[in-house]
């Protein structure tokens, strides 16, 4: 029989980690795990045992989630695996139940998470929440409609000098954009800004780059050069991990820099958002090649909680129907208006699963849009436009990197 019991020691982390890293074909030692321990508490690991010997793993990461107008307690769900030994034997479900059990439990209204696989993850309730593009872009094709902003320096920096003045740009920009969670010191020295080897994939060491516009530090970029000739000719690429601008200007002048660095071909970068600035001040964007795929997957813990953190578009109401058969508590009639959501006995207008309500939640999709895809139900004349007037946003959610 299967036991689910949260981990009490690193030792046990380092097992229950072990499921996945299986499958990437990975050979972490303890003291990997240690380090990864500084990020995620070894309580929030939760471990599945077959006569005492761990066979699966679930974490999740202690997130405040950014949201329309406002922040969320969130579970950053990560790590999760079970080994081939026990597939198709009800593991994973009961490390959902146990794991979502406990999200309830820390008061967090939200869980989400970066799907490895596709179709697992709504079987418990998560829905495609956003959109991430990726990009490959010759540089002699890079040229903008627009002038880049005068006054603008950078520097090269170490991790110290980017851990003291890169996270004032991202907090600027995550306060404005769904999606986004907050980092601690820790989680930047850590995640962000270390360069151990087996990080590099061929490329260079990694480059921490700082912008000051007219003196201020308004934007960064993370990136390593792959070097590479033909021919006599340069043929590596600039590949982005992480590019940030505190301001439109900034956004545009870091990435001016990014794709004005010399000796490589092209530039490489995903995890973008989709409603990107280089759409719009390329002179050729197509030449891009922006390819979309899904993003992070949303799962409403406390539906009532996660409805009322985030922000309203306008006046006007609307009454949900939510089925949710593997969190009971959040089925049943909610009337959300900008003052929040709560309990209704009045008939609902639109019917759908908490899967779909993810799916809305940060503004990715619209209801109009899953109605299109036969995954909502209108039940009353007009319901799904006002709907959507009411979880209107003003930027696509993003979450710049996978946890």
């Amino acid at each position: 029989m299967i036991e689910v019991k949260p981990c009490s020691s690193v030792e046990e982390l380092h097992e229950a980690v072990g499921a996945i890293t299986h499958y990437f074909g990975w050979d972490s030692s303890l003291g990997e795990t240690e380090r990864f321990a500084q990020n995620l508490d070894v309580g929030r690991m939760h471990a599945a045992l077959d006569d005492g010997a761990i066979v699966g793993g679930a974490g999740a990461f202690t997130f405040e989630l950014s949201v329309p107008g406002g922040r969320v307690p969130a579970a950053g769900v990560t790590v999760v695996g079970v080994l081939p030994t026990h597939r198709r034997r009800g593991v994973l479900k009961a490390m959902m139940r146990a794991q979502l059990d406990d999200v309830r439990a820390r008061g967090e209204a939200v869980a989400y998470l970066w799907a490895s696989e596709a179709p697992i993850y709504g079987r418990f309730g998560y829905g495609l929440a956003s959109l991430a593009g990726e990009i490959e872009l010759l540089r002699d094709r890079s040229a903008f409609t627009v002038p880049v902003p005068s006054g603008v320096s950078g520097r090269l920096v170490d991790a110290d000098q980017a851990a003291a003045t890169f996270p004032a740009i991202y907090d600027r920009v995550r306060v404005e954009r769904p999606g986004m969670f907050a980092r601690g010191e820790t989680w930047w020295r850590q995640r962000k800004l270390a360069d151990p080897a087996q990080r590099r994939w061929g490329g260079g060491p990694l480059q921490r780059v700082l912008l000051e516009l007219d003196g201020e530090p308004t934007a960064y970029a993370l990136y390593r050069i792959h070097s590479s000739w033909e021919g006599g000719v340069n043929t590596g690429h600039v590949d982005v991990i992480e590019a940030m601008g505190a301001t439109p200007p900034a956004t545009l002048a870091i990435w001016r820099y990014l794709l004005d660095i010399d000796w490589v071909a092209k530039v490489t970068a995903d995890l973008l958002p989709v409603d990107h600035p280089l759409f719009l001040v390329l002179v050729e964007p197509r030449r891009m090649g922006f390819r979309v795929g899904d993003g992070v997957w949303v799962r409403l813990v406390d539906v009532e909680a996660a409805l009322s953190a985030r922000a309203y578009a306008q006046q006007g109401e609307i009454t949900l129907e939510v089925e949710d058969a593997f969190c009971p508590w959040n089925a049943g009639h909610w009337r959300v208006t900008p003052a929040g959501a709560e309990r209704t006995d009045s008939p609902g207008e639109i019917a759908l699963d908490v899967r779909e309500l993810g799916s809305v939640y940060l503004g990715g999709f619209t209801f109009g849009w899953l109605a299109d895809a036969g995954r909502i139900v209108e039940l009353e004349p007009g319901a799904l436009a006002r709907a959507d007037d009411l979880f209107r946003t003003s930027r696509a959610p993003w979450c710049p990197e996978i946890f």
